[in-house]
């Protein structure tokens, strides 16, 4: 789950119930997904060209979403700026998200692309100063980075060669490592974005422009080979497309009217989790000591990082009587 996503109307703070903690377990696990999704794309299909079918369709899925909420698509001054800024930000992210997964594995790239939310918090702290740096949080960047140098350091492990064909690479990890930066920059800009423009009007924009940039770049830099194309790189993509691309989207926005967003996001600790069982399961990633406790280093530092103290409670005042 990334921060681009829509903020919710409703901010009040309202206890999550049985429903909307399955609904967010469950696109959680959608999420966590993603990476293998992509694997499985790039198995014969170039990496850019396999986004920009991904979000092809879903910018189709966020006009029908933004046509059924009666949102306004037209832009009005000052808006085109940043669509165009979130949109570049979007094509760099996932360009070499998808190029970092195809000389990585699905369970690496689950791990390192979920660091973003530690780069968020240094950028905060360190560069715009705008958020506190408490023990709690220091910890689990902390937690993150020694996750991190597990995971860099396992890369073209040989008995992962052995056992399994997604074998990951010191290059591709530093690329999806580069690619959570980015991510992480994009999600502070379009933060600050949202003042201006609302939400699923960026999003579609966003989307939009980056389409277009993923279609340039793959043409000019790209061959696409239709023969190879299997049903499991159709299915691979419209998974992107589809559920991560449209039904998390929806789900996450329903659930921000009732929640507040950090009620959700101390949820995200279990997508690299999910995500590694994920690899494991579906890609035949080994399922090495060294990994279980990368995957835990880094869910345990986001989940660290994302909770929030509860709320004061109002002190109770003396009836009239």
């Amino acid at each position: 789950m990334t921060d681009d996503t829509p903020q919710g109307v409703d901010h009040g703070l309202r206890p999550i119930g049985v429903r909307s903690v399955l609904l967010v377990l469950l696109i959680t696990i959608l999420w966590s997904g993603n990476p293998v999704a992509v694997r499985y794309s790039v198995d014969t299909l170039p990496p850019v060209f396999v986004a920009a079918v991904r979000f092809t369709l879903a910018t189709l899925l966020m006009y029908v979403w933004c046509c059924a909420e009666g949102s306004r698509l037209r832009l009005r001054p000052g808006q085109g700026v940043p669509c165009i800024l979130a949109g570049i930000g979007m094509f760099l992210q996932i360009a070499t998200f998808n190029v970092g997964v195809t000389m990585s594995s699905s369970s690496h790239a689950t791990m390192l692309v979920n660091t973003y939310v530690f780069w968020v918090l240094i950028i905060e702290h360190l560069i715009l100063r705008s958020a506190g740096w408490q023990v709690r949080k220091f910890v689990g960047v902390l937690l993150a980075a020694v996750g991190v140098v597990l995971v860099v350091t396992r890369s073209g492990d040989s008995g992962m060669a052995a056992e399994s064909g997604d074998v990951p690479t010191l290059r591709g990890d530093l690329i999806l490592l580069g690619s959570a930066l980015i991510l992480a920059c994009k999600t502070l800009y379009v933060k600050s974005a949202l003042r201006k423009i609302e939400p699923g009007k960026l999003v579609f924009w966003q989307n939009l422009v980056s389409v277009g940039l993923f279609f340039a770049w793959s043409g000019l830099t790209e061959t696409v080979d239709a023969s190879r194309v299997t049903s499991a790189t159709v299915l691979a993509i419209a998974y992107q497309g589809i559920f991560v691309g449209g039904l998390c989207f929806a789900i996450q926005a329903v659930l921000l009217r009732h929640h507040a967003a950090s009620q959700i996001a101390v949820f995200s600790f279990a997508t690299p989790l999910c995500g590694v069982l994920l690899a494991v399961l579906l890609r035949g990633d080994p399922l090495t000591p060294w990994l279980f406790l990368a995957a835990a280093c880094v869910a345990i530092g986001i989940l660290l990082v994302n909770l929030r103290p509860p709320p004061p409670q109002l002190a109770r005042q003396p009836s009239g009587d």
